[in-house]
């Protein structure tokens, strides 16, 4: 296929300029409240109902600290590696929000709670990358525009605009890296694989659902070229709000490609913020990009500082997680599985589910069939928000793997039981018993299944005497069909053979 005209071909672009990465990785933190006030914190709800005066911005409303996302804050900072400051405070971002009543944005400026750290990253062949992280500051999130009328939903050709406050609010920690050097090529995978290690980080530490497809976990990826050999940094873009890892990946390769054109040709490139549009693989300019000066930060005047006792950060300290690398590592050898059969689980974000299953009891290559093959399709099937994680638990996998393996079930049944388990009918032994789903292996009832099949086929136990044993797959066949794939088609087999021998 032929490179866009606005494209520079991808290796023709590393040989002229060096790519500098940046990220920024918004986490919600799942706690009960919000940041600053005491209004419930969950996805979804009518809009407008999770909500206070304080999230509002009414007048007379007073902000205050949600302390179990300050000690969130501190166990994420810890897992990156980081110092946690002795005393951080909370500033006003001031900036027009139309989905923040108050207009303004409490976060931290040159106060953040967690700072100078780094994150190992592994890429997809085992080599190791450390991302250098600069900060983790806390601050809250905005709400939700939601524009109605024109084609593509968003604000260009809008009738109106709707906002809805209740993400208004919700707890966030920002994760801002330094620039990071020496990705070259594999710069878009770096990126994907790094917004990936984040992920597994907040999920083990039990502080974040962290599903991109929700807005848990966001990431705005900051890209510059320079040209071989110049010291100075090129002018980055900011690539807003990806939502998926694929996309992370195809931003950060398309800005690439897009920059290096536009340098080659003796263009500039704007600092400015860019969308990226999943359908046609592209970005497009948003707002010009403001620098901290611009937002006009001062301290927080309602807020005191956040002063985390020395017992405090080491028990946090004390309670954390395997690190991510160390964990896959770990698993992959436990579990025996190849590189791409890991890599494949990798992928699917469903580590966390294995991990479960296998605990429950199942074989690891089991559970790894059923979460990465039939539950990810039905996932899939369900629409582009559904995760497989959100479908079934781990435990009804691993019973469903158990009744599987003893021979209760065939794949066959199994898909059918999952799929009443999926729709509330009960734990997998439940809806085998519900629907009368179970092998049938009694004899009597195989032997006057295949007596019917021979009877419409009466030759087949002639060919098998005469050596061509592969013709009992009809017989086979025409029993599993009779009895709605119910029958163990291993003792079919024996019986007819026994038949072709007498």
């Amino acid at each position: 296929m032929a490179a866009r005209p606005d494209l520079m071909d991808f290796d023709k672009a590393l040989e002229l300029f060096e790519p500098v990465l940046g990220f920024e990785v918004h986490v919600e933190l799942s706690t009960k409240t919000k940041m600053f006030s005491d209004a419930p914190n969950f996805f979804g709800g009518e809009p407008n109902t999770n909500i206070t005066p304080v999230d509002l911005g009414l007048p007379g409303s007073l902000p205050v600290v949600n302390g179990q996302a300050v000690k969130y804050a501190i166990s994420l900072g810890l897992a990156l590696g980081c110092s946690i400051a002795p005393s951080s405070r909370f500033a006003r971002k001031n900036y027009f929000y139309p989905d923040l009543a108050k207009n303004y944005q409490i976060s931290q400026s040159d106060e953040p709670i967690a700072f100078d750290g780094s994150v190992e990253v592994e890429l997809a062949d085992g080599t190791l990358f450390t991302v250098p992280v600069e900060r983790a500051h806390m601050e809250e999130d905005a709400g939700k525009l939601t524009h109605i009328g024109g084609s593509t939903g968003r604000i260009q050709g809008a009738e109106y605009s709707l906002v809805d406050y209740n993400r208004a609010g919700v707890p966030l920690v920002e994760i801002v890296t330094r620039p990071i050097f020496g990705a070259e090529h594999r710069a878009p995978e770096l990126g994907a694989a790094y917004v990936s290690t984040i992920r597994d980080i907040v999920r083990a530490l039990g502080i974040s659902e962290a599903r991109m497809e929700r807005g848990n976990l966001r990431c705005d990826a900051n890209i510059s070229l320079r040209p071989r050999g110049q010291e100075k940094l090129g002018t980055r873009t900011e690539t807003k709000n990806v939502n998926s890892f694929r996309s992370v990946e195809r931003a950060i390769r398309y800005e690439i490609q897009r920059q290096a054109a536009i340098l080659a040709a003796g263009g500039t490139i704007t600092q400015e913020t860019r969308h990226w549009h999943e359908d046609t693989g592209r970005t497009s300019a948003g707002r010009p990009k403001s620098d901290a000066d611009d937002y006009r930060y001062f301290p927080e005047p309602d807020l005191v500082p956040v002063e985390p006792s020395l017992e405090l950060i080491d028990e946090l300290r004390a309670a954390l997680p395997e690190s991510p690398v160390a964990m896959r590592r770990r698993l992959k050898a436990e579990w025996g599985f190849t590189d791409l059969e890991f890599q494949d689980v990798v992928n699917s974000g469903l580590i966390g589910e294995l991990v479960d299953t296998v605990g429950a009891g199942a074989a690891p290559q089991s559970a790894r069939k059923w979460w990465t093959g039939e539950i990810a399709r039905l996932a899939n099937a369900a629409g582009p928000d559904v995760e497989a994680s959100s479908l079934v638990s781990p435990q009804h996998v691993a019973e469903l793997i158990a009744l599987v393996d003893s021979g209760d079930l065939t794949d066959r049944l199994a898909r059918q039981v999952l799929e009443g388990v999926i729709a509330g009918e009960g734990a997998p032994a439940e809806v085998v018993e519900a629907r009368g789903l179970k092998v049938v292996s009694d004899d009597g009832a195989l032997i006057a299944a295949i007596d019917e099949a021979l009877a419409q086929q009466p030759d087949v136990l002639e060919k098998i005497r005469d050596g061509k044993v592969q013709a009992a797959g009809a017989v086979i066949g025409a029993v599993m069909k009779a009895m709605r794939g119910q029958a163990d088609a291993a003792r079919v087999r024996e019986l007819v053979l026994e038949r072709a021998q007498a």
